[in-house]
């Protein structure tokens, strides 16, 4: 069988793991890299040049008429590239979110069936056996569960212009919300029902109606709630940056991190866990914890590039098998639903109910 022939548009941290992970990956050819700046030129060398580079996206396409697309630019530009991609035949790997709305979501997740093409959208916590843990570790603690998660960055030199050019058209909440509102929904495996919300402009690099700190608060059916927090920015505090929590009525599971202190805004440091610490709440006669703590072990974990290459073997078996993916893409649009709807609360300052198809 002829290698998958790929082209990998947006050059930046997510593109570049991902070219990487298909350079160093049998059955797989680049057959393009495609960015509007210099960061295409910069990827090509890093991976050890001779790989054609374009500007055009739709250039790009015509000319190489790739089987698959891996689209990880600015999310503005997601559903209308993944629309075009897969008009063109192509499979898609398309980083989160999906799209910047619902609608847009929904057109591209229509367009996949009508084309039979396989679209794999980039949860990379899916992927990673800590993360995997941490889930099935909350579904034992009983319902309901109170779910407590943050990831603020206190962005500065370049990632400070990456973020700042990704809220020109999404806050932090939605752009990485998406990512731990579709783990509460792992562990709660329940119909999120409500978003309320808050947010705070602390800059004036920002459009006027952007805001680069926001905190949701989800319900769902089953009596669960969650929180989730994040900024963006150089005024952003690293006392609490990194809070993954769970509470039930049997303990908590909690994911205890100290290796990035005065690094939030290290891509590589988002998915390292270090170890989980499990919490029973069972008491004896005299009120006494039965069992103490357990502290489970999380330093023999992958890193970056293994997790983008497990997550574009789960693309490739994806094809290769014509895997169902309907699961997948609505797991996909139900967290992007939910954390738009706390981006409506932020800014009608009311709480948004939830409602249609989960």
């Amino acid at each position: 069988m002829a290698d998958l022939r790929v082209l990998v548009v947006g050059c930046g941290n997510m593109g570049a793991s991902h070219a990487e992970a298909y350079h160093h990956m049998a059955g797989v050819e680049i057959c393009g890299l495609v960015a509007r700046g210099a960061s295409r030129d910069v990827l090509n060398q890093r991976l050890g040049g001779g790989y054609p580079t374009f500007s055009d996206f739709e250039q790009a396409l015509a000319q190489t008429m790739p089987d698959a697309v891996c689209l990880t630019t600015y999310p503005d530009t997601h559903d209308v590239y993944a629309l075009a991609a897969l008009a063109a035949g192509c499979h898609l790997f398309i980083e989160k979110p999906l799209a910047t709305t619902v609608a847009g979501a929904e057109n591209v997740i229509a367009a996949a069936r009508l084309a039979r093409r396989q679209v794999v959208v980039g949860y990379i916590l899916r992927h990673h056996p800590s993360w995997q843990q941490f889930v099935a570790l909350a579904r034992d603690l009983g319902k309901p569960l109170v779910m407590r998660m943050n990831l603020n960055q206190q962005s500065h030199g370049q990632m400070w212009n990456v973020h700042r050019n990704l809220m020109q058209s999404l806050s932090p909440i939605v752009d990485c919300g998406v990512h731990y509102l579709d783990v509460m929904c792992q562990m709660t495996q329940a119909e999120p029902v409500s978003v309320s919300a808050i947010g705070a402009r602390l800059t004036d690099d920002l459009p006027e109606a952007m805001y680069n700190y926001g905190q949701l608060q989800v319900r769902f059916a089953d009596g669960s709630v969650g929180w989730y927090e994040a900024g963006w920015g150089p005024m952003i505090s690293e006392t609490a940056y990194f809070v993954k929590d769970v509470i039930g009525p049997r303990g908590a599971v909690s994911i205890v991190a100290r290796h990035a202190e005065g690094a939030s805004d290290d891509v590589g440091g988002h998915t390292r866990t270090e170890s989980l610490r499990v919490h029973y709440a069972e008491l004896d006669e005299e009120n006494r914890f039965k069992q103490r703590d357990r502290w489970i072990d999380c330093q023999d974990e992958p890193d970056h590039l293994a997790l983008c290459l497990s997550e574009q073997r789960y693309f490739l078996q994806a094809i290769a098998e014509g895997a169902d993916l309907h699961q997948h893409l609505q797991d996909a649009l139900n967290s992007l639903r939910v954390v738009l709807a706390a981006d409506e609360a932020v800014r009608t300052q009311r709480t948004v109910v939830l409602g249609g198809e989960g």
